[in-house]
């Protein structure tokens, strides 16, 4: 039987994480933006112009991934309060253990996540 409080608990933890990840990645990109926006500089021509834009490419796609996150924290922890957290949402045989704490917040058991991943890949 899993111990459902103690992995809301870790949820909710997570979650704060990546809640002040999201608010300081969004400080970030905003703070980058505004400099950039009263400047005439030209990122082709600029020896900084590639850094930044980098920079900020990669600030972008951390935020993508931290809103993504987010997103599966949250199912998880509705899933909680529903009452079905811990089992697959494909097949309904319980997660092990070990794999909820690797990734608390997966709707998959072992089997069906290797399936989703595959299927991702196709698209």
């Amino acid at each position: 039987m899993v111990d459902v409080e103690r992995f809301r608990l870790l949820l909710e933890e997570e979650r704060d994480r990546k809640l002040s990840l999201l608010k300081s990645l969004r400080s970030d990109i905003s703070s980058v933006s505004l400099a950039r926006q009263d400047s005439n500089v030209d990122d082709e021509h600029d020896p900084e112009g590639s850094t930044i834009a980098f920079e900020l490419s990669q600030a972008s796609a951390l935020l993508e991934q931290s809103r993504v996150g987010l997103d599966q924290i949250n199912a998880a922890l509705e899933r909680i309060a529903a009452g079905s957290y811990g089992r697959c949402e494909i097949c309904a045989v319980a997660i092990p253990e070990g794999r909820l704490e690797a990734r608390p917040w997966t709707p998959f058991c072992v089997e069906h996540a290797s399936a989703s991943q595959d299927s991702l890949r196709r698209s």
